[in-house]
């Protein structure tokens, strides 16, 4: 019985500390991602393609470990009049921070999940899935006050090469 309310007492704890921990909100731009420049849907030489917008949620898992899901948002356009294709990212993010001052912190980031892909044609629609990723090791942050910071990643992914956003603490 003992070693029960112990053990239920150290849950109960460490349950208490992660509820503590504040989630932070994240809205980001990257251009030319995965989808565009593998050629995932072998339609051809893609037309036009703008990049992904990207929002997340993450938490404060560990003293330099943050995780946390997130939804991506691209299109584009084949040449020689192909579908045009919607999508759809969503992910499981883990941010590492491996260098921090008082105003810059240095870290990698690591996304797995999965792309949902609308693909509209003249005939019809239809949906295809696929494997997402993203790893951008190297990534910067910049502290503009306590609770807003805005970051740039260079990596590959469905996010994106280049990734510019805002991350806001709550």
């Amino acid at each position: 019985m003992k070693k029960f309310l112990i053990s239920l007492a150290a849950v109960l704890g460490i349950s208490m500390a992660a509820s503590a921990q504040s989630p932070e909100i994240q809205v980001g731009y990257g251009g030319y991602t995965q989808m565009d420049a593998t050629n995932m849907h072998k339609g051809g030489g893609v037309k036009n393609a703008w990049g992904a917008l990207t929002a997340g949620v993450n938490f404060k898992v560990a003293p330099k470990l943050w995780v946390g899901p997130s939804y991506s948002f691209s299109s584009s356009s084949y040449k020689h009049d192909g579908p045009n294709l919607y999508y759809h990212v969503i992910m499981l993010n883990a941010r590492y921070e491996y260098w921090r001052n008082s105003i810059v912190t240095l870290y990698a980031h690591l996304g797995v999940g999965a792309d949902i892909t609308h693909v509209g044609t003249e005939i019809g629609d239809h949906n295809d899935g696929y494997f997402a990723f993203q790893a951008s090791p190297l990534g910067a942050q910049v502290g503009l006050s306590r609770n807003v910071s805005m970051f740039g990643e260079l990596g590959f992914g469905a996010q994106g090469l280049l990734q510019v956003g805002v991350r806001i603490g709550l």
